[in-house]
């Protein structure tokens, strides 16, 4: 679950080695200290100078595909030597086409309206006061994250268009491709007419430099850290600076009692297998009695790869597979495993998602109009979809550009986050002389 940890108090710029551990390395301080410095000229430069870097990057990241790609084999290598699983592996390789949709990103992400100076609301008081909220950047954003380099540059390319600077602490398994991926951010942003420190990467991939960059106060306003349990666990026990964790997704698909079968089964069959080791893939599916005998058989030729484990009156439809636990039910597998479970009404399929839910993404396949808007009602996600994939719960799938996470919580931010995301608001007051009596 994705929680918001309120910020301290901002330090005197000018005091920034008072609030920084003792134990941080200089290096990792100094970077912070010049991610800090640019944030103020990044905050400052036009949209069009921060959009010309993005497109710049993205330029040569497909310039310097075979360099990216010859680093990728380096970390993908040593990954496979180490004995990483399937799943790890898929999210640390990278390939011609995965490239070209890092660099789309940056372009899609250059094309999106610029949040920053964006008058919020306001109004007029009766003394002539005018009162404006304008959308700010954050400063210095901070991101740990796992083995994904995609991260590298979807995470950069929203901060840099928010105008945000960026640090960025990428796992061992990765560092090889990360080095090349933020090298290309650095000089997109050089030949933009940017500062270089706008885009930050740690190369010390060791537990203590991990510690130190999420107690660096005064230099990172909001981290991010992108990852499994151990790097929040870590983040909730360490960190010092304000942090956003990006949760788990154990999502659900719910076909109906009047779901069209074949769409239904597209649909599971997109949710479980397109990409299964992401967040919001399905983990679990939830059919309506009514309908369990006529669709669970289509279930192991559609899912042919797939290991699925059901509850008792799953499996007196399909006895061949395994009986599934309520640890199963709770768990969030990012692996071809899928549980199943037979409900007797709408109500039973909220009450399950309501237990064993992550608050991410669920799905109803329903022709009932009156299903479908109970469901999106009652149904407590940030993010709810009717005859569609869980999939499409993506900040580029759904317009935001690449997404820097996907939050689960209630405040501040709910679902993918992008751009708005990524900025503050301040109180613009503006005056012809007025004195407080």
């Amino acid at each position: 679950m994705l929680t918001v940890r309120p910020s301290p108090p901002t330090p005197n710029p000018g005091h920034y080695a008072d609030t920084v551990p003792t134990s941080s390395p200089v290096s990792l301080v100094e970077m912070g200290r010049r991610a800090k410095v640019a944030s103020r000229r990044l905050a400052g430069a036009s949209s069009a100078a921060r959009n010309e870097a993005l497109r710049r990057s993205a330029d040569l990241l497909e310039e310097r595909t075979g360099n990216i790609l010859e680093a990728n084999a380096t970390d993908v290598t040593r990954a496979e030597e180490s004995g990483a699983d399937a799943t790890s592996l898929d999210r640390l390789r990278l390939n011609g086409q995965r490239v070209t949709a890092m660099a789309g990103g940056l372009r899609n992400v250059a094309g999106l309206p610029d949040p920053v100076g964006e008058v919020v609301d306001g109004w007029v008081r009766p003394n002539g006061l005018r009162v404006e909220r304008v959308r700010v950047p954050l400063g210095v954003v901070g991101i740990i994250y796992e083995n994904r380099p995609n991260v590298t540059s979807d995470a950069a390319g929203l901060c840099l268009k928010s105008g945000n600077a960026v640090l960025l602490r990428g796992s061992s398994s990765a560092i090889s491709s990360n080095i090349a991926i933020a090298g290309v951010l650095r000089d997109g942003l050089e030949k933009a007419g940017l500062p270089i420190e706008s885009v930050g990467l740690v190369e010390d991939t060791s537990r203590a430099s991990a510690v130190a960059f999420m107690q660096l106060d005064g230099l990172i306003d909001c981290l991010i850290p992108r990852g499994g349990p151990s790097l929040l666990a870590s983040v909730l026990e360490h960190a010092t600076v304000p942090y956003v964790l990006d949760g788990s997704g154990n999502c659900h698909v719910y076909v109906d009692a009047a779901a069209d079968l074949s769409m239904a089964e597209a649909v599971v069959v997109n949710a479980k297998t397109q990409r299964p080791g992401v967040c919001n893939a399905a983990e679990t599916l939830l059919v309506h009695r009514s309908v369990a005998g006529a669709f669970l058989p289509r279930l192991p030729d559609a899912l042919p790869g797939v290991t699925l484990v059901g509850d008792a009156a799953t499996r007196s439809v399909l006895p061949d597979i395994a009986e599934a636990t309520e640890v199963d039910f709770a768990t969030e597998f990012l692996g071809m495993k899928l549980s199943v479970a037979v409900v007797d009404d709408l109500d039973g399929a909220i009450d399950h998602i309501a237990r064993f839910g992550s608050g991410h993404s669920e799905a109803i396949i329903t022709g009932d109009l009156a299903a479908a808007t109970r469901f999106t009602t009652e149904v407590d996600a940030a993010a709810v979809v009717v005859n569609a994939s869980t999939r499409f719960v993506d900040g580029e799938e759904l317009g935001l550009g690449a997404e820097i996470g996907i939050s689960t919580q209630k405040l501040h931010a709910r679902g993918p986050m992008g751009l708005r995301e990524l900025t503050s608001v301040k109180f613009v007051v503006c005056g012809n002389g007025q004195v407080r009596s």
